[in-house]
């Protein structure tokens, strides 16, 4: 376990975590210690790319699940992010233009202010409770949360 989580950067623990969610697999050896197959780095690779630039682990834990236990391969990666590229392209859309209006935004959760992009005229999604809704990093903006 430690030479895999020395070659793959990521720590033990995530490990752990990441065989308990299915992500990757590992068998016992005779003295009851894990050992990984060759693919189970290519699958950590594979998740930590998805997650760097901002697929949920829901997603890639999804996406993982039509492979099977196998390594993913190039063609894999292209199937995958091929589907993932719409959400993504939301992600940076709405990101640049928190970016772009950032001086406008307080951030805070009121929505007072009249020339926010994500003010929430008359109230609309108070239902959802306290905070902003309109803003969820790493996830696009749903036409659910847009009010009448």
């Amino acid at each position: 376990m430690g030479e895999v989580a020395r070659r793959s950067g990521v720590a033990v623990s995530t490990l752990h975590f990441y065989e308990k969610r299915g992500l990757i697999s590992s068998t016992r050896s005779g003295g009851n210690q894990r050992r990984y197959a060759r693919e189970v780095l290519r699958r950590i690779a594979f998740i930590r790319v998805a997650q760097r630039v901002g697929v949920s682990l829901a997603e890639i834990e999804a996406a993982l699940a039509t492979l099977g236990s196998g390594a993913p391969s190039r063609d894999d990666w292209m199937r995958l992010s091929a589907a993932w590229r719409h959400d993504l392209d939301q992600r940076m859309a709405q990101l640049k233009k928190l970016r772009d209006t950032l001086d406008d935004c307080i951030g805070c959760g009121c929505l007072s202010l009249e020339r926010c992009w994500l003010r929430n005229p008359e109230d609309k999604l108070a239902a959802k409770g306290p905070g902003p809704h309109r803003i969820w990093i790493g996830r696009p903006v749903r036409e659910e949360d847009e009010p009448d």
